[in-house]
């Protein structure tokens, strides 16, 4: 197959190039790369970022936030996972994708097989997941492998704080996963993984170079489309959350909702002490994006201040209960 060579691992120009390839790559045949990814969440098309992804844990870690041009559920990445992407019209792909990659894996010795919906699986385990995006003639497969990948991050990153949490949406599947590593003999390095798929992959095809426009255009899609919050957070559909917390002045409860990343509802309860009803600060609130820096924004411009509604409290008190998660 022909191929490009791919070293970016920056989640969001990676998921650029795969729609820039589907959508507007001149092919004369089918095109794959291999590439990964600085430790990152990669949320689906259809998904809703915050009933899948545990986001103080990204913040605090410094892990990215994407969404892809696909559908499935959310995965993590880090730089011991190996991702690749096929891309061709789908009258003239050899076989089904994944086809392709569970042969290569088991020309390296791993008894790999499909199974499910889209994982690829070693001894019951899931070792690797695909999925999927047709545009006209073309379709795109892209999917994971893992090769020595921290399980403990990755199920921090995809741990919602919060069991009360209700969302429209594509769930993801908590699989039982599995590393590639201890199936390999004789690969100590993801990029030794890298370089035998290559090998295998590319035999017979050649090197497709993109042009220094065609390398401008995708980093432009990357940042007008990929990294922008209405790509990201503004595709989440409904959303209901309610949590509660004691403070000195009391409990306060909390529920609100929002739909593509706005709060749409927002109503306090509780046996709190406050000097002023609360529905004026639930209107303030009321159409704002739901991110940590607005919500605590707009919180610390409320006059009277917080604790005019809520005894001793400060804008960070409030602002921690919509953005913690807390449970209930």
């Amino acid at each position: 197959m022909n191929y490009l060579l791919n070293d970016c691992t920056d989640a969001c120009r990676n998921m650029a190039l795969d729609e820039y390839v589907l959508e507007s790559l001149p092919l004369d045949s089918p095109v794959f790369w291999l590439w990964r990814n600085a430790p990152s969440v990669i949320i689906g098309l259809n998904q809703n970022v915050y009933s899948e992804v545990n986001l103080p844990y990204l913040k605090s870690h410094g892990i990215a936030l994407a969404r892809r041009v696909s559908g499935g559920g959310a995965v993590y990445h880090d730089l011991q996972n190996l991702n690749y992407s096929i891309v061709g019209r789908i009258s003239e792909l050899p076989c089904n994708p994944p086809d392709i990659a569970v042969g290569a894996l088991r020309t390296l010795g791993v008894d790999a097989e499909l199974s499910g919906r889209n994982d690829i699986m070693v001894e019951g385990r899931k070792c690797s997941g695909y999925a999927k995006r047709v545009s006209k003639d073309r379709i795109l497969i892209h999917g994971t492998m893992l090769f020595d990948v921290d399980f403990d991050a990755m199920a921090r990153a995809l741990e919602v704080p919060g069991s009360k949490l209700q969302a429209a949406g594509v769930d993801s599947v908590r699989s039982r996963v599995t590393n590639l590593k201890p199936n390999l003999k004789g690969m100590d390095d993801v990029l030794q993984l890298r370089d035998a798929l290559q090998g295998i992959l590319s035999a017979g095809g050649k090197q497709i170079r993109l042009s220094r426009e065609q390398e401008e255009e995708v980093s432009k899609i990357a940042e007008s489309k990929f990294r922008s919050w209405e790509w990201i957070y503004g595709r989440s559909r409904e959303a209901s959350f309610k949590t509660s917390r004691r403070f000195p002045c009391g409990t306060v409860e909390l529920y609100w909702e929002t739909d593509r990343g706005i709060l749409t509802e927002v109503r306090f309860g509780g046996d709190f002490m406050g000097g002023l009803p609360t529905a004026a600060l639930e209107d303030r609130l009321r159409g704002l994006r739901f991110d940590q820096e607005t919500i605590l924004k707009t919180l610390e411009g409320v006059r009277p201040g917080v604790d005019a509604f809520f005894d001793s409290l400060q804008p960070q008190d409030i602002a921690g209960l919509f953005l913690q998660f807390p449970l209930v």
